[in-house]
């Protein structure tokens, strides 16, 4: 498996991943999201690669030298290989080379399934962020 940076030619396939494996409401929301992180920093947009197919994405963002943990997808049936985990685990190695202050995951009612994702990777309770503001309208500071 390869977990490398998103490029521009991964948006259509990113975008069928993200449709497929969301709800409508939060794909909406998903792609609003990776649009405006793409224009501010998109080298926290990761994407998981198999075998040379897009199996995997992860979009993370900096904002008051916080890194968030924003949006995680795994197609269907790659869910449970450890894909997400190693996603978690390359943008977690991105912020400590920009070394954020501490590392936050963004929780909202569209991600709460990959909550045991994120305390099988070591977070604990405190290190989620509970906000119904989106990544969409958040202002991003490096």
């Amino acid at each position: 498996m390869l977990i490398r940076d998103f490029k521009l030619s991964d948006y259509g396939l990113i975008s069928a991943l993200l449709e497929d494996t969301l709800s409508e409401e939060c794909f909406v929301e998903t792609m609003q999201a990776l649009g405006r992180q793409l224009s501010w920093d998109s080298e926290l947009i990761l994407v998981a690669e198999l075998n040379g197919e897009v199996v995997g994405m992860i979009i993370g963002t900096i904002d008051n030298n916080k890194g968030y943990f924003y949006r995680i997808a795994v197609i269907k049936e790659h869910q449970g290989k450890g894909i997400g985990m190693s996603m978690v685990n390359a943008l977690k190695q991105r912020f400590e080379l920009r070394q954020v202050q501490k590392v936050m995951i963004s929780i909202d009612r569209h991600n709460e399934i990959a909550i045991p994702t994120y305390l099988s990777a070591g977070y604990q309770e405190s290190d989620f962020a509970r906000s119904p503001e989106r990544l969409s309208i958040v202002k991003n500071v490096m």
